[in-house]
């Protein structure tokens, strides 16, 4: 599933292809997405694209008249290419320019989103989400505060949009390995301090792959242009019975909330 980081390279890579563009018309060709298709994102026909943005893991992008908002879910890709290419499977909608090209989002599973927001208002799925982690609106006072007395594990609790959005699974593992705090820890239990060196290496983790995945963009303007998942060197995600880098010992796996999680059994207490 797509994280934080690399919808954000995703905003960096069509951006450019987008802004200023006037949009000539919107295709959907299976509106059976996470959520049916809005009738109401065609009134983003013969707009100007003025922002495009991000909001956790949605890309909002702003017409004047409104905001197209598109999730990626478990499966999704977006391309920039010529708009006379010719559609593949699970091409459902393309966004098509003045310019000649056309956004095309291509969601095999089907478990993303293309939603419309009215100018002024925010969508309902937008409305309780928590401050952006790379934002000061993100501090350890606030994990502080919302921890207090909560029995879940620590994992869980840094991966709750309502906390703060975008740690996701991979990011969560590595965050915590780097601020040496054992993920099945009760959230309540982790001290003051400790949450400041974890909030320190929630907003570094992210800020590196983000860094990384900008320095590897492909040419959005190629049909198999979406940058998918850069290269990373991670130190605990998928590295189950392998050697800790830091102190040699294996590293462990154990599922918490429904989601592989690996740490380092020395190295996180």
């Amino acid at each position: 599933m797509p994280e934080l980081p690399e919808v954000e390279v995703s905003r960096l890579g069509i951006s450019p292809w987008l802004m200023n563009q006037t949009i000539s018309k919107i295709i959907v060709r299976d509106k059976r997405l996470r959520w049916p298709v809005p009738d109401d994102i065609f009134k983003a026909e013969g707009c100007e694209i003025r922002n495009i943005r991000r909001r956790a893991k949605y890309l909002l992008i702003d017409t004047g008249n409104g905001e197209i908002v598109l999730h990626l879910g478990m499966s999704g890709k977006l391309r920039v290419i010529d708009a006379t290419h010719p559609p593949v499977k699970h091409d459902h909608i393309d966004i098509v320019l003045k310019s000649g090209k056309c956004l095309r989002f291509n969601d095999p599973r089907r478990f993303g989103a293309c939603l419309w927001q009215p100018t002024g208002e925010m969508h309902k799925l937008l409305l309780k989400l928590g401050p952006e982690p790379l934002t000061d609106d993100f501090d350890a006072q606030r994990l502080v505060e919302l921890a207090k007395g909560k029995k879940s594990p620590v994992k869980t609790f840094i991966m709750d949009n309502d906390v703060v959005v975008g740690v996701g699974n991979i990011y969560a593992n590595e965050a915590l390995f780097m601020s040496g705090i054992d993920p099945r820890r009760a959230a309540g239990r982790v001290s003051a301090k400790r949450y400041a060196v974890l909030t320190d290496a929630i907003k570094e983790v992210l800020a590196k792959a983000i860094e990384q995945g900008g320095t590897t963009l492909k040419d959005f303007a190629q049909s198999d242009g979406n940058p998918g998942y850069f290269a990373q060197h991670l130190r605990v995600y998928g590295r189950a019975g392998k050697e800790c880098e830091v102190c040699g010992s294996e590293i462990k796996s154990v599922v918490i909330g429904q989601r592989n999680t690996f740490y380092c059994p020395d190295c996180q207490k």
